[in-house]
């Protein structure tokens, strides 16, 4: 029931020509509105009590009292309606009737259907108006979240092709910057890149298997392979030219491995990039040819830091610091002669020494990649990554149509339909918002 709801007024209606304490309404509004705020008192059928009596003690309180006055009201008769007395020469014959007579002819200035129709009209005003700074901190905080929703599902796409390439421009551009943040710490990330260079690279130097490859039995053949069919004079040179090379061949596996992790690195941000970027998530056609436009960048960029830094690796092997080896002490080689069996033809200690001086080299050139080969890879690949990883799509979008461009911005239809309620609904709310603005209440 209406009554029941705490913004309805009640018209407790009673006929004069009965016992007020009896009413029905007046016992149902005592029931849904105890403090009475709510509750209007009208009689009715005022004119057809009995001769000698009067309501006067319901109208003016004593018997009955409520928050609000008693209102008494005669409506038509029956005999009215049947000859379709209409409702101004009803009003115009209640009005008569409370101004010439005796017992409410004091009160026919608060009685009537006209002064009802008044006094509901400004208790509702006064009402309304105690309850507009509510309403309107309503109607605020509702535009204020459609608003916000509305910038989450974004604006509408236009249909022209300028406008359209416009859009998939600035779409793109949000997401370089968020890549870009990542990459310079803005956003978490970026910092895996280095832990490639000062964990991964130095953790996969130290287990490269150099105490096999310089062990004294390998020295020994290997030496002994280079020399052939004549011994060397004094220093093997090709026997130390060999081990070096076999050595500095085990560079290029970890030097590779860090250009792929690197890569797996900046793959992961691309992908982290484009779910950060929120105006993105509108359209998976536009995303899932970004992220390969990206992916496929990033396969070139490592292929360009693959062969730089093995090209770093086969430069340390095509030319050896000789500058290194004439600061060696010369070694005075006793015993043993040419003319010794082949295998025995040197003796422990000087297999030993010459796998020291090589490992003393290898270990200078270790240090060397060990800084060069991130110099390589952030310049290959971060760097580029950071300033050309979308020229490609940059191109690819320039040259294409209308068509080709709204296919890049299709839309979930569910997602539409959402934005077009909500516009509708912000509509609304701004249009109440402006018209209770505009009302000027009196006072």
């Amino acid at each position: 029931m209406h009554c029941y709801m705490p913004n309805c007024i009640i018209l407790a209606i009673s006929p004069a020509n009965q016992d007020i304490a009896t009413s029905d309404a007046i016992k149902l509004a005592r029931e849904v509105d105890p403090t009475g705020e709510r509750t209007f008192g009208v009689l009715t059928k005022l004119d057809l009590m009995d001769k000698g009596t009067n309501a006067l003690d319901v109208l003016e309180g004593r018997s009955y009292r409520l928050q609000h006055p008693w209102v008494g009201i005669v409506n038509r008769s029956q005999a009215d309606i049947n000859k379709n007395v209409d409702m101004i020469a009803a009003r115009r014959k209640e009005k008569e009737y409370f101004a010439t007579s005796p017992d409410y002819g004091h009160l026919s200035s608060k009685m009537g259907s006209e002064y009802l129709a008044k006094l509901l009209s400004r208790h509702l005003e006064s009402v309304i108006r105690s309850r507009i700074p509510n309403i309107s901190s309503l109607i605020n905080k509702s535009i204020d979240e459609l608003e916000s929703e509305m910038n989450h599902l974004g604006r509408p796409i236009a249909v022209d092709a300028g406008a359209q390439l416009y859009t998939i421009l600035e779409l793109c551009r949000a997401f370089d910057r968020i890549f870009k943040e990542h990459l310079d710490g803005r956003r978490p990330g970026g910092d895996r890149i280095y832990g490639v260079f000062d964990h991964q690279l130095p953790a996969a130097l130290r287990k490269l298997p150099f105490d096999r490859h310089l062990s004294i039995q390998n020295v020994r053949k290997i030496v002994s392979e280079a020399d052939g069919y004549q011994p060397h004079l004094i220093a093997p040179e090709q026997g130390y030219r060999r081990l070096i090379d076999g050595s500095l061949n085990y560079f290029k596996g970890p030097a590779e491995a860090s250009v792929d992790a690197v890569h797996l690195v900046l793959k992961e941000l691309v992908r982290k990039s484009i779910n950060e970027t929120q105006e993105l998530r509108r359209f998976p056609t536009l995303q899932a040819e970004l992220a390969a436009a990206a992916y496929a960048a990033l396969e070139k960029f490592r292929e360009d830091g693959r062969k730089t830094t093995l090209r770093l690796v086969e430069m340390e092997s095509s030319y050896l610091t000789v500058d290194f080896f004439r600061k060696l002490p010369q070694e005075i080689e006793k015993g043993g002669t040419p003319s010794a069996p082949n295998m025995d033809r040197y003796t422990e200690g000087h297999f030993r020494r010459i796998a020291s001086n090589v490992s003393a080299y290898i270990g200078m050139v270790c240090e060397t990649l060990k800084i060069s080969i991130p110099k390589a890879v952030v310049h290959c690949q971060v760097r580029e990554a950071k300033k050309s990883l979308l020229d490609q799509f940059y191109a690819q979008v320039g040259r294409k149509e209308g068509k080709q461009l709204a296919v890049l911005l299709d839309e979930d239809p569910a997602l539409m339909e959402r934005r077009q309620q909500c516009a509708k609904r912000l509509e609304l709310y701004k249009s109440a918002r402006d018209e209770i603005d505009s009302v000027s209440w009196a006072r």
